[in-house]
């Protein structure tokens, strides 16, 4: 069964009410829009391609084919099915139409939930993978196994899924007779919200609970990992290891904190006390900026990886130099 039948059923039997949302984000700015533009896709473009760069340099380079970067090349999928969610529907509503169907709407928020619990986890499997790199470097390889860091992966993609699709559901079963316009550039919980003629006390009651426990129950155990990691790295006799072992934890806590410092702001209050131009602006910190800063941030700081680059490109620039070579004694 496509866990997607749900959404399109419950959102398709709410028409009788509302059949499409228009979404109003930067509507407050309009002269700036097509600046906005240009500057959001240029963005997307670089959003995609670190993303896609990661992915296959993880990918074809054998040096890179350890469980830290087996989880790298995961963290990097979910930010590009993250931003294809988001960015193009985003784009579009600044140059063209700005409506937005129930099942169009339903769909969207499904994979935002989804994609957001599953960085969460993401991000905590990356962490216990240092702690055990750090604290058991001798066990490492037996520990971080191909069979296990397969199983958590997938894991973290599927966590995600039943609580999406349980709140997406239970939010479309509302009935939406009101206003059309979603203060958003996106389809959220607390836009969403705004328009619904029912009470949601219980609906957001619960939420919030799971938003915490999705949330703050990793960054819990990001915590003790990095903890233990700390402890470790102070009884180090050596400076240069301590350095070394800092190191290949930085580029990870840089990340761990863009993602909580702007995730927890808009998801732990479904009907805050900020305006919809407030959340809007804090919105682009995690569907945007975060995105493109990950794989530059890890790029940047990791010497593996741009080695890896530059041995890609070298075996690009050689089989080049090869086919032309043979185009030469073809044609000679």
């Amino acid at each position: 069964m496509d866990p997607m039948d749900p959404i399109v059923h419950l959102a398709r039997s709410n028409q009788s009410s509302v059949e499409e949302f228009v979404l109003l984000g930067f509507s407050h700015v309009p002269r700036l829009k097509p600046v906005l533009f240009v500057l959001f896709l240029g963005m997307f473009l670089i959003t995609m391609l670190g993303n896609g760069l990661i992915v296959l340099l993880t990918v074809v380079d054998a040096a890179l084919h350890t469980p830290m970067y087996f989880f790298l090349r995961n963290l990097a999928l979910v930010e590009i099915c993250f931003s294809l969610d988001v960015v193009p529907r985003m784009l579009e509503s600044l140059v063209a139409g700005r409506c937005i169907s129930l099942v169009g709407c339903a769909l969207q928020l499904f994979l935002i939930l989804s994609c957001v619990t599953s960085e969460c986890f993401l991000l905590t499997v990356m962490a216990y993978d240092r702690y055990v790199a750090i604290c058991h470097p001798l066990r490492y390889g037996v520990l971080m196994n191909q069979r296990l860091c397969l199983l958590l992966a997938v894991a973290c993609w599927v966590a995600g899924i039943p609580v999406s699709l349980l709140f997406t559901i239970w939010l479309f079963h509302f009935p939406f007779c009101g206003p059309r316009g979603v203060h958003h550039f996106l389809c959220d919980v607390a836009p969403l919200l705004r328009l619904v003629c029912a009470d949601t006390a219980v609906f957001e009651t619960y939420i919030l609970v799971a938003t915490v426990l999705v949330m703050m129950v990793p960054f819990s155990l990001i915590a003790v990992s990095y903890g233990h990691v700390l402890a470790a790295v102070v009884q180090m006799p050596s400076a240069t290891g301590r350095h070394k072992a800092l190191s290949t934890c930085a580029a990870h806590l840089i990340v761990v904190a863009l993602f909580y410092g702007t995730a927890c702001v808009i998801h732990l209050q479904p009907k805050s006390s900020y305006s919809p131009e407030s959340k809007q602006v804090v919105s682009l910190s995690y569907t945007l900026i975060t995105p493109m800063l990950n794989p530059i941030i890890y790029s940047l700081r990791n010497k593996e990886v741009k080695a890896a680059l530059w041995r890609v490109l070298g075996r690009k620039k050689a089989g080049a130099q090869m086919t032309r070579a043979l185009m030469v004694c073809f044609w000679s």
